[in-house]
């Protein structure tokens, strides 16, 4: 992407957010046996992404991401793949209808285990411990020996990464991914005793997939109705690991992240000048970049620049995360500095980070209504400045978790502690996640109402 970029110039820049392996000998002996590893994803598989990305900018198109806020090496198993796919089949069904565009599913899956933490240490039952930054880097544990970085946790995670991705694929492609199936699973949601107002909706795909049974269109006659694109994403955090897997495209001779179908950086390491913008700028594959209210006009100016120098469509995804309230006095400012840049981004809104708030039972959370409102701004500004929302990003997953409060089944405060089991930060459940796919329908439903009325 860049000319005179390697894959190591990142080592040169100021590094913030990741670890200082003790063991230098071991982290070399570790980076060098996973640089000898194969590549998780292909080239080709991300500039097929990056077309998608690119119609998505345009309307054509509309982007779901979603999945875990970090992969645990504990609670691996085939059963939580398959479940947070299925939610993600079924939120892409009903936004698919909605929006009557091709929904691009890409899941914070298959190496999503760093994150980045606002404190480098953290205080337990009295004892001050180095903080847990993900599974891929240190051990959730609090003990002084868990919480110390340890190279060979990226083998680990590298495998597990392996091994989800070959699931994902076989799911995609197995016919699991059934769009018959898959709406069969959503029927029984609409069926609950509140869910009144996203029966209708349900009820709707029922008749439109009958239409095509009757004329003939079936998964046998169109083979595309039993399986599904599916890629994969996570934050370039831990750039060790990154550097590790980044291999050179035989095709164009352009070096590709091999780490993810798509990496981003998060809104604490999006330094123009620091280590992980250096890395991101240099490789092929859609590079996402948060954006919170401390991003400014300046700052993202410099970011688009170097990270999408050629203003390539589908290269660059701006994922906006401000919190409920704080939207319009953010987007539109970023939208401005875009439009005057004459920037080719995909705009995609994250209201899961800016909503995270402590419980009065002391659990770190997020309120369902929070959310839905963050993307209901999200949508209203990208209207009334005539510019195009293109996707989501969740944090969330297919089991029946109590995380965050609120949606059809009204987790309460008092009900958190029954089923939180996640290592960083709070995820919506399947319920959660599924209802507010159907909320997010009504907005793109309401949105292409509006602009046929507008054309008319």
């Amino acid at each position: 992407m860049t000319k005179g970029w390697t894959k190591s110039d990142w080592r040169a820049k100021p590094r913030i957010q990741m670890p200082d392996y003790p063991d230098q000998a071991a982290l070399a002996a570790a980076e060098t046996q996973l640089a000898k590893y194969p590549p998780l994803v292909f080239a080709g598989e991300a500039r097929r992404l990056k077309d998608k990305l690119a119609l998505a900018a345009q309307g054509k198109a509309f982007l779901l991401q979603g999945g875990d806020c970090a992969e645990s090496f504990a609670e691996f198993s085939a059963d939580n793949i398959r479940d947070t796919f299925r939610v993600m089949l079924q939120m892409a069904v009903v936004l698919t209808f909605a929006a009557k565009v091709p929904v691009i599913k890409v899941g914070r899956m298959a190496g999503q285990f760093a994150k980045p933490r606002s404190a480098p240490t953290e205080v337990i039952n009295g004892v001050e411990l180095p903080s847990y930054k993900g599974d891929i880097i240190n051990g959730f544990d609090p003990t002084p020996a868990a919480r110390m970085p340890d190279p060979q946790r990226m083998l680990q995670a590298y495998t597990q990464a392996a091994a989800s991705l070959n699931l994902l694929r076989a799911f995609s492609t197995g016919g699991f991914a059934d769009i018959h199936r898959v709406h069969a699973w959503t029927l029984g949601f609409a069926e609950h005793d509140k869910a009144e107002r996203y029966r209708e909706l349900s009820n709707r795909i029922s008749d439109a997939l009958d239409f095509m049974n009757a004329a003939g269109v079936t998964s046998t006659t169109a083979p595309e109705l039993a399986s599904v694109d599916f890629y994969t994403s996570h934050e370039a955090l831990l750039l060790e690991y990154e550097e590790a897997l980044c291999r050179i495209d035989s095709i164009t001779g352009q070096p590709v992240a091999g780490s993810g179908h798509m990496i981003w950086i998060g809104d604490r390491t999006r330094q123009p000048d620091g280590a992980h913008v250096e890395f991101c700028r240099g490789v092929l594959n859609p590079i996402g970049l948060k954006c919170g209210p401390s991003t400014t006009a300046e700052d993202l100016k410099v970011l688009m620049a170097k990270l999408n120098p050629e203003n390539e469509p589908g290269r660059l995804t701006l994922i906006a995360r401000f919190g409920a309230g704080k939207v319009g006095d953010h987007l539109p400012r970023l939208i401005k500095t875009v439009q005057e840049e004459g920037a080719s981004v995909v705009w995609s809104c994250d209201p899961m980070h800016g909503n995270t708030i402590k419980s009065s039972s002391g659990y770190k959370t997020r309120p369902f209504d929070s959310v839905l409102r963050e993307v209901r701004e999200f949508f209203a500004i990208h209207q009334a400045e005539g510019t195009v929302p293109a996707g989501v990003h969740f944090e969330m997953t297919g089991r029946d978790v109590t995380e965050c409060t609120g949606g059809l089944r009204a987790v309460k405060d008092e009900d958190l502690s029954d089923r939180y089991h996640t290592a960083c930060d709070p995820r919506l459940n399947a319920s959660q996640a599924l209802e507010l796919a159907f909320l997010v329908a009504e907005e793109l439903t309401r949105q292409r109402d509006d602009a046929r009325r507008v054309a008319l």
